[in-house]
């Protein structure tokens, strides 16, 4: 028998598979948390029924589920990215979960890396479930679906700078509240629902500059007009995500 051969053999395994098994094991926490699940999935898909169905809102000329599905997709991503990420993970921060996942042979790098992949995960059956609903109301979506792509990822990356940035900085009950403050305001300053042109000229200027408005008119721009990708927007979205994930690098901590 050969020196130091052992069965079951000992040792970390490889880097790729233990991200593979914690992007599972993350995504599966996310959907079976119930204020997650309430926050990712069930507002959106209200939110959409609910204001497509009934005359609440003047969304313009159309239906109103042409303006309101580009939306409400951009809520589902800050709602999984952002407010649902800086919850859990402040919380993982709270309870030491990150500090022992640190200390394990998963390097810090891959953690986030497989947090980022739960993210996405969980962003794909946010999009597929919220395009079911609005293709049963009436959508007629247009446009590239790469734009869209581009546009979902860059979003993705600009509220996950920020969720990082606020659960690595501030205690576990102030990211709960303010978490959940920010995306209450978004939701409704964001031209998800209310269209910007409904406020203040000099409010709708700093509106136009927040994430959420960049990535919703982005949407609408590519799904209700059929333009190419609205290089504006998406520079806006590139902007945050450059400013949050690099704050987030800087400043989030492990303890």
């Amino acid at each position: 028998m050969s020196a130091g051969t052992f069965t079951p053999r000992p040792g970390a395994a490889p880097v790729s598979r233990m991200i593979v098994t914690q992007t599972a094991l993350e995504t599966r926490m996310l959907l079976r948390n119930g204020e997650q699940l309430l926050l990712t999935v069930i507002i959106p898909a209200l939110l959409l029924t609910l204001f497509s169905a009934v005359d609440i809102v003047d969304t313009g000329a159309g239906k109103s589920v042409d303006f309101l599905a580009p939306g409400v997709l951009a809520l589902a991503v800050m709602s999984t990215a952002f407010t649902g990420q800086a919850i859990a993970t402040g919380f993982d921060r709270r309870y030491g979960v990150l500090k022992r996942l640190g200390a394990s042979p998963l390097p810090r790098w891959a953690l986030m890396t497989a947090k980022t992949l739960s993210v996405l995960v969980t962003e794909v059956l946010q999009v597929a479930l919220l395009t079911v609903i609005a293709l049963a109301l009436g959508w007629s979506p247009q446009g590239n679906p790469l734009s869209v792509a581009a546009l979902l990822l860059l979003g993705t990356a600009a509220f996950s700078g920020l969720g990082l940035l606020m659960a690595g900085t501030l205690r576990a009950e102030a990211t709960l509240a303010a978490a959940n403050l920010v995306f209450l305001l978004l939701l409704v300053g964001g031209g998800v629902i209310v269209p910007l042109e409904k406020f203040p000229g000099a409010v709708q200027s700093v509106l136009g500059l927040l994430p959420i408005s960049a990535l919703s008119d982005g949407l609408r721009e590519v799904l209700r007009h059929g333009t190419a990708l609205p290089w504006g927007d998406a520079a806006v979205l590139a902007v945050w995500a450059v400013l949050g994930l690099g704050a987030a690098a800087k400043f989030f901590r492990w303890e």
